[in-house]
């Protein structure tokens, strides 16, 4: 099957890999020249046999609106956009309805991985139409993990982009937790070795996750994570979660203190937001501010 990529970042390069391991072909356009396929959108497009299929993996907001204004401009009528980026849900009904008035298909995919994605596979959450979510399944197939998990058509347009919102606020609390915990240990005189305290709960406790793992993986390069600062960035899917949650009167408390904390550590150097930042570097490869 052939897809264009649009996005080869830190994601958008590894799922290109990806899917050309299983055997499709992949055409790729990144601002970089050094790593894409093709020097602009239109030559992506022309290289593409109809009815065309374009993947976008852009930043959220004004840099995938721009990308989806030129495709819909490009494409024809019969030919398919998916947006794998964090758009917001709301984006994603926008986006369909101007380019379906071009008979142009569009489906919203949320995706989770990381910098880990390549080796170990993406978690899709996907939204549209029947028709159009279908024709791709080749390609969801080469993304995801071995197994009979790691995909769902999750329901119409922005279904795919509300449920990684979700995923994201669940993995908002679950980092709080994990990080109040090593903040706690670390705090008393009778725990002489956090990091391996970490590393026991590794197997056969109800608190094992991969997220644990990759804390684990922090400590190990550096204890006490003496060399970060206590700041974290929020993505913006725990503030929408949390709003989300107000619209449809649903309660979110350990959510919501969890994104409250992030604001917190702007304030101060807090010990918490170390192993959220530490956490957060370790999955999705995001920045860190190191101590001077």
């Amino acid at each position: 099957m052939q897809l264009g990529l649009i996005g080869l970042g830190k994601m958008g390069g590894n799922m290109r890999e990806r899917i050309r391991r299983a055997g499709h072909t992949v055409i790729g356009y990144d601002r970089n020249p050094e790593v894409s396929d093709v020097k602009s959108l239109a030559e992506l497009v022309e290289k593409l046999d109809a009815p065309r299929h374009v993947w976008v993996m852009v930043p959220a907001g004004t840099a995938t609106q721009t990308v989806i204004d030129e495709l819909g401009d490009l494409l024809e009528p019969g030919d398919t956009v998916i947006d794998g980026g964090n758009s917001r849900w709301t984006d994603d009904e926008k986006h369909a309805a101007a380019l379906g008035i071009k008979g142009i298909g569009f489906v919203d995919a949320g995706v989770s991985g990381g910098v880990w994605g390549l080796q170990n596979g993406y978690a899709l959450m996907v939204g549209g139409d029947k028709q159009h979510v279908e024709p791709l399944r080749p390609i969801f197939e080469a993304l995801k993990p071995e197994g009979p998990y790691g995909y769902v058509h999750a329901g119409r347009v922005g279904a795919g982009h509300f449920s990684k919102m979700v995923h994201n606020g669940i993995e908002y609390a679950m980092m709080q937790a994990y990080a109040e915990g090593w903040e706690l240990l670390e705090k008393v005189q009778s725990v002489e070795n956090v990091r391996e305290v970490f590393r026991s709960w590794q197997e056969g406790t109800v608190i094992r996750s991969w997220l644990l793992d990759l804390a684990v993986n922090a400590l190990d390069e550096d204890e006490h994570l003496e060399k970060l600062r206590g700041y974290a960035e929020d993505s913006g899917e725990g503030r929408w979660t949390v709003e989300a949650a107000i619209d449809n009167a649903v309660p979110l408390p350990a959510i919501t203190a969890s994104l409250f904390a992030r604001f917190a550590s702007r304030q101060d150097d807090s010990p918490q937001m170390k192993m959220i930042a530490a956490l957060r570097n370790q999955f999705g490869g995001h920045a860190v501010e190191k101590k001077d």
